[in-house]
């Protein structure tokens, strides 16, 4: 917003307005962008102007000054909101806290940066509410849509992130991943024991959570450069989104967290094997001891892949980091004895080392699973 510009606000009838007033809520999940709020309630002021909507940002803790300035903008008008959210951290989540915090029919989901181009809401929600389209997208790769001023590295890592999604999509759409859509309320709270919450791709989650295909209506925009703060695409984003396609894969066949918990272990094993192999190897240590020191290793190696990738919705951090470490240990403490316990038994049947150390990790693993699902991840 230029230096001296004034907000204009939009004058709301009903201090108070009961929620089932509105016909509309536009999602906005912010994190650090009080330079770009003020913009965006201006834009959708004038885009929106007409209908009965609100507009709730729900902010993941912005240590820039963002939930003051949604403050002093909320400060006369009661279509305006905030959720912030402490110690969470990610955009589909907050999405779908916004979305289940108001009673509109319809709900809307846009950027904060002003890369959406907020003129199309009152046609994605128009689709959405007359039953057209059971989902309205904005869309940057319909025909007619544009990246904008993208570079050529980024459209290509796009586009193949796009070709990727098709894996799981049961109905083609351009822009499965675009943060710019319109879907009915109702719809959403359906799906909710279905969607992972996981990542930044939140219309993503939603199509592929469906049972049934949903009817999917696609809109032409251009995407927007960002004028103020900082994008929040990261190595994060990538990994959330690959482990997303991997859980819709692997759900038709077994649970894909327990998949991904075993394909840790499975490396985990291979740690476990390289330890035992070195001790018994190199330092002339017995089975007993060597068995003992690969087990400790392993359950090290797997608590810190495990809080990367399986649980990387419940991931620990600071001072949780150490404790969900020694809780690790201690759930693991029973198939860790059973796994040395075993392990002594065949090394001394069939004296072959590989055959023991095997066997005595595969008795834990399971074990392992649901303990630290119930214990170190557990939900909170």
């Amino acid at each position: 917003m230029a230096p001296g510009a004034v907000l204009a606000t939009r004058t709301v009838d009903r201090p108070g307005l009961d929620p089932l007033g509105y016909d509309l809520a536009v999602i906005v999940p912010t994190f650090n962008e009080a330079a770009n709020v003020a913009p965006l309630v201006m834009a959708l002021d004038v885009a929106l102007m007409g209908l009965r909507y609100e507009i709730l940002f729900v902010d993941d803790w912005s240590r820039d000054g963002t939930p003051e300035r949604i403050a002093e903008l909320a400060a006369d008008r009661a279509d305006i909101r905030v959720i912030r959210r402490f110690d969470r951290r990610g955009l589909s989540s907050a999405v779908i806290e916004g979305m289940m915090a108001t009673m509109a029919p319809v709900v809307a989901v846009i950027d904060a940066d002003g890369q959406h181009d907020e003129r199309l809401m009152p046609r994605l929600f128009a689709l959405v509410r007359d039953g057209s389209a059971d989902v309205a997208i904005g869309s940057r790769y319909c025909s007619a849509g544009s990246t904008g001023e993208w570079s050529r590295a980024r459209v290509a890592c796009s586009r193949a992130a796009t070709r990727l999604s098709q894996l799981v999509l049961s109905a083609p759409v351009a822009d499965p991943m675009s943060g710019f859509f319109a879907i009915r309320r109702d719809r959403v709270e359906a799906l909710l024991p279905r969607l992972s919450g996981r990542g930044f791709k939140i219309l993503f989650d939603l199509l592929t959570s469906s049972p049934e295909p949903l009817r999917a209506v696609e809109l032409p925009f251009e995407f927007r450069a960002r004028t103020a703060g900082e994008s929040k695409l990261g190595t994060g984003v990538v990994l959330d989104y690959i482990v997303t396609i991997a859980d819709r894969l692997i759900e038709r066949v077994l649970p894909p967290r327990l998949v991904m918990f075993g394909g840790v272990g499975a490396l985990g094993l291979g740690v476990h094997l390289a330890v035992l192999r070195g001790m018994l190897g190199l330092s002339g240590a017995g089975f007993d001891e060597a068995q003992t020191v690969a087990v400790i290793a392993a359950i090290a190696f797997n608590f810190a892949i495990n809080n990367m990738i399986t649980f990387r919705d419940r991931r620990l951090k600071g001072w949780r980091l150490l404790t969900g470490l020694a809780t690790f240990y201690t759930v693991c403490g029973l198939g860790a004895l059973a796994n040395v316990g075993i392990g002594a038994l065949l090394f001394a049947e069939h004296h072959r080392w590989w055959v023991s150390g095997v066997a005595g990790a595969l008795v834990g693993s399971l074990w392992n699973f649901l303990a630290s699902t119930l214990v170190t991840w557990r939900k909170r």
